[in-house]
């Protein structure tokens, strides 16, 4: 298979990074190399991830002492190519041109997702600045092209959906599993979802949510969806 990484772009061309994903890294591997991805953080997201992770660098030393008492694999030296074996992503950030080619040079050669800090031509993948409100992630990606302006919209984000944005997600979760064999029919039960989840009930949810009262917000869910309150209740 081509290496497609090694095609030209044309100024005509998509966009750099245009398809986004959300990667399951669970039990995989991956590697971050040098202090200043450290830290940036780029570790601590890998870790909190459920990634495999393995941290190549002489610093932070406070940050290095508690990365591996979290569970990180942790090199307090220089970068060695056979850092990447068996790896699945890796991420890296450093001053020296010579150690950045070096890392995507053996991370092309091993298949390796790698992604160079502010270094957009040598990335599979750009990092988005993310949200997280339990299992509801809100990232933003410029691409690489303003990193400034993803951070900023973040910080926004941040103050737009709160932390009882964790528990409404939780909650919404619940009732689609409990409602899913009383709405069989795929087009019908998105139908029924876009209607409970229209503006104005949202923010009824999410009032109901802040305010603490998840049992009202879930029967109020419920009659949305099956016009009925919670068996039992």
């Amino acid at each position: 298979m081509a290496d497609t990484r090694s095609i030209p772009r044309t100024a005509t061309g998509p966009p750099r990074f245009a398809y986004p994903v959300s990667l399951d890294l669970a039990g995989r591997r991956a590697v971050v190399v040098g202090a200043d991805a450290v830290a940036l953080g780029k570790a601590d997201a890998l870790l909190d991830a459920g990634a495999l992770l393995t941290v190549v660098a002489d610093g932070p030393p406070e940050a290095l002492d508690r990365l591996e008492a979290a569970g990180a694999t942790v090199a307090r030296r220089a970068f060695d190519p056979g850092d990447l074996d068996g790896a699945f992503l890796c991420v890296a950030a450093s001053d020296d041109p010579e150690l950045r080619a070096s890392v995507f040079a053996e991370a092309r050669a091993r298949g390796v997702l790698v992604n160079l800090v502010d270094d957009t031509e040598h990335c599979d993948f750009a990092a988005p600045a993310v949200v997280r409100r339990g299992e509801l992630v809100i990232a933003v990606s410029t691409g690489g092209r303003s990193p400034a302006l993803a951070s900023r919209l973040r910080r926004l984000l941040e103050e737009r959906f709160g932390p009882e944005w964790k528990e409404l997600a939780r909650l919404l979760g619940e009732v689609r599993e409990q409602t899913l064999p009383l709405l069989p029919d795929l087009g019908e039960r998105s139908r029924r979802w876009r209607r409970a989840l229209e503006p104005k009930e949202l923010e009824e949810l999410e009032e109901l949510v802040r305010g603490g009262r998840v049992e009202q917000a879930r029967e109020l869910l419920l009659a949305h969806l099956v016009g009925q309150r919670e068996p039992g209740r």
